[in-house]
């Protein structure tokens, strides 16, 4: 049993990216100057390939104002592999967006840069959709399984299975931070819509996990069956648990 969520199974990525994109694009239509929250990672990538067509085409997303999740620590803002880059790169230059905020990597006192960036979240007003992936480890943003939801903003140790997820990306592992700011469940949960992305085998288990299994901080993601409205938009591989 799926509570409160809406499921759309795609035959492949390709597919996913689409109607990720036909949704995300629905709700900036009916909020054209409101909040978004934006993800980063492999998975959403084919929807903001769809989303750039979309703004080459007419669409118009340039009046929304973005929040990222998260963002690594330490790393410069310029490095390729950091989450300011990949933004600029892939959806801010893209799609025309200038209203945009995203930790700051290179804080020198990360607690207080939690502090300040959930504030600014916060006094931005109630967010239309937040974008989210999901870790293989179940973890949303970087809040990754613990004894505990993570309700605020954190400064975050990374587990050693997303810090090998995310070597790949990495031209040496050893170069991967071992750390992350990102916002809390609480900041997550208060979006009045979660679009939720999941593509390929290796997130069946998670993804069946954290929506028909236990409620449970060892699965962060299992904290979305309590939220009002979620979409989520999984592949065929990824849905196969389902």
């Amino acid at each position: 049993m799926l509570r409160n969520i809406t499921l759309h199974i795609t035959e492949d990525y390709a597919a996913m990216g689409r109607k990720a994109a036909e949704i995300f694009a629905g709700a900036v239509k009916e909020s054209p100057a409101g909040v978004f929250g934006f993800a980063t990672g492999s998975t959403p990538e084919g929807l903001y390939k769809e989303l750039a067509k979309m703004h080459a085409t007419g669409t118009r997303f340039d009046g929304i104002t973005t929040f990222n999740l998260d963002e690594y620590h330490p790393i410069q803002p310029g490095n390729t592999q950091s989450y300011h880059y990949y933004m600029k790169e892939r959806v801010f230059g893209p799609l025309g967006i200038k209203n945009t905020h995203v930790p700051d990597g290179e804080a020198t006192d990360p607690l207080a840069e939690c502090a300040r960036y959930e504030a600014r979240l916060t006094a931005a007003g109630e967010m239309a959709m937040q974008i989210l992936g999901i870790g293989h480890n179940g973890h949303i943003g970087f809040n990754e399984p613990g004894e505990a939801f993570a309700r605020l903003a954190s400064y975050v140790p990374l587990t050693p299975s997303t810090i090998e997820a995310n070597a790949r990306l990495f031209e040496d592992p050893a170069m991967v931070p071992r750390h992350a700011l990102t916002i809390g469940i609480h900041a997550i949960m208060m979006a009045k819509r979660i679009l939720l992305l999941a593509s390929g085998a290796g997130k069946a288990d998670i993804l069946a996990r954290a929506l028909q299994g236990p409620i449970t901080p060892q699965v962060p993601a299992s904290i979305l069956q309590l939220h009002p409205c979620v979409t989520v938009v999984a592949d065929q591989a990824a849905a196969a648990g389902l």
